[in-house]
């Protein structure tokens, strides 16, 4: 029963890994990632232990906001390959081993979509109320728009139509009308689309937005979670095994509501933010309160349902959930230049330059990514401590090619550099200081550290299907944390300073062995557990109970 019931909710036990297609690898030399390259280089994802290919948009867009604006969500942009190519991706993938999921954005279309084009041409079209249209809007303060370094409403004048349209991200976004059935008929097609071509699931992009009916004449009656339980069955009807990883940023009390009833009928997965938030602020502090009692505090969630944790994702590191306080604890400890934050909230740096290139606390961070109840989630180049281009604007600073070599556009293309599609990383964390070539030949780089740290985290499904458990350290500076799946629990102790800590962690119940899982095969002996962490160290044991 076990065997079975782990088979069909692959994603408890995943390693998930998310990248872009346009920024992995160019395999024809035009500057552009492609399709055919991500395909060449899935034995290396196949090789660090990878379990789940994440890919950003790839769908034909205008491109004005990184292939989130969407012009047709049944294609390829050409740029990057064609249908034939992601065919032949999955299937390859799938021979490695690996799943697939892709981003799934339908909070919104582009305004170059031929939903919106005709939308705005004919107000008797059948696509008019694909989208929202106010003749006088009336400006809410609560409804600021997502980028308002870019934007100053919700709703902008459509000469065209002659009415104003609503989009909570940018102009050239127009958000879709989940009122309309139609609208969610077709939602469900896309989703039935590319689970036909073997995808395994779904990242769903801004579902708190996605679900808003603010603004929506008409809808102050509706239940906009009936659209994420709808999709859910549609999606689980289409492929039973379909997991569904929702991007929902809410305080703790709210989050619960998006997993659905007691059974879980909504997303199977959420992002773990208040998690994140809270890591860097305890880091910032060296002090593991901030985590603790966020994570103390996550609501109780349905047993299929899972967390995805991740230190770092493809856009600003958003600290919104933080007070403001604490946000400029960790902007003075991980990005005091204002070039560094962007819209007072997040910081669009990569991991390794935040932490100064700290392999101790490196690999700190990815232990806690890897044992927090859940499925990690990864960032393409995060393994081998990529850092980000400022001289690129906003969010993408953090978007530049991967790193394979220590080469021209560090082997990531042939072309010329001014024809890359973004520059690679310049000094200390570019491609001659850091690469996938020369960190394979290191057997302490980071890379390394890794792989053999994802292999462990396979073979302890403990922190991805046990019941989560904090556990008292006595020392404020150090989290300990249980996952109990029976016959085992598994313990993951972290120390959040920068000086060596005395831990005694008390069992408080008879056990017949202990393991140490990441070595040095020293496990301590007792009831309590004694035993010393170096500065930002940690342990982990598995435990088999009496």
């Amino acid at each position: 029963m076990r065997e079975a019931r782990t088979s069909d909710l692959w994603w408890k036990n995943a390693i998930v890994y998310c990248l872009d297609v346009e920024t992995f690898f160019d395999s024809d030399g035009d500057g552009h990632g492609d399709l055919v390259g991500l395909t060449e280089r899935l034995d290396y994802l196949a090789g660090i232990g990878v379990t789940c290919v994440w890919l950003m948009p790839f769908f034909p867009s205008p491109n004005l906001d990184d292939g989130y604006d969407v012009a047709d969500y049944y294609g390829v942009e050409p740029r990057l390959g064609h249908l034939g190519d992601f065919v032949a991706f999955v299937r390859t993938a799938k021979d490695r081993g690996l799943r697939v999921i892709i981003d799934l954005v339908i909070n919104h279309t582009s305004d170059q979509h031929p939903w919106f084009q005709e939308a705005r041409a004919n107000p008797e079209s059948p696509y008019r109320n694909f989208y929202v249209w106010r003749d006088e809007p009336a400006d809410d303060p609560v409804d600021a728009p997502v980028f308002p370094d870019a934007e100053d409403s919700i709703w902008s004048w459509d000469e065209k139509a002659g009415q104003f349209y609503l989009h909570h991200f940018y102009a050239h976004q127009p958000d879709l009308n989940i009122a309309d059935p139609n609208v969610r008929h077709e939602l469900a097609k896309i989703a039935g689309f590319w689970l036909e071509l073997g995808v395994d699931g779904f990242r769903v992009d801004a579902v708190p937005f996605l679900l808003e009916t603010g603004g929506i004449p008409g809808a102050e009656e509706l239940d906009p979670h009936d659209m994420l339980r709808d999709l859910r069955l549609f999606v689980g009807r289409r492929r039973a095994s379909a997991a569904m990883l929702g991007e929902v940023n809410l305080p703790l009390e709210p989050l619960r509501d998006y997993f659905g009833d007691e059974s879980g009928d909504e997303l199977h997965m959420l992002f773990n933010f208040p998690a994140m938030q809270a890591m860097y602020l305890a880091m910032a502090r060296k002090s593991a309160t901030p985590l603790i009692d966020t994570l103390a505090d996550l609501p109780d969630i349905p047993e299929d349902s899972q967390w995805a944790n991740f230190a770092r994702n493809h856009d600003e590191l958003t600290l919104d959930q933080l007070t403001e306080s604490e946000r400029e604890e960790v902007f003075e400890a991980f990005g005091p230049d204002e070039n560094m934050q962007l819209f007072g909230r997040g910081l669009r740096r990569r991991l390794a330059p935040m932490l100064d290139g700290d392999p101790a606390r490196l690999r700190l961070v990815s232990s806690l990514i890897f044992s927090l109840p859940g499925t990690p989630v990864l960032f393409y180049g995060d393994e081998i401590g990529m850092g980000e281009n400022l001289d690129i604007e906003g969010r993408l600073s953090v978007r530049t090619p991967m790193q394979w070599k220590d080469a021209p556009n560090g082997g990531f293309s042939t072309a010329r550099p001014e024809a890359l599609r973004r520059p690679v990383v310049e000094g200390d964390y570019g491609p001659s200081q850091v690469n996938v070539a020369a960190q394979r030949a290191d057997p302490e780089s980071l890379l390394n550290w890794n792989e053999r740290l994802i292999r462990i985290r396979r073979e302890t499904p403990e922190f991805g299907w046990g019941a989560f458990h904090l556990v008292d350290s006595g020392d404020e500076a150090v989290m300990a944390h249980r996952c109990v799946w029976s016959p085992n629990s598994v313990l993951a102790v972290h120390n959040f300073s920068d000086r060596r800590r005395k831990v005694s962690i008390g069992l408080d119940e008879p056990y017949e062995t202990i393991e140490d899982l990441l070595g040095p095969d020293d496990p301590p002996e007792g009831d309590p557990l004694e035993f010393d962490l170096e500065a930002y160290g940690f342990r982990w044991f598995r435990i088999r109970h009496e």
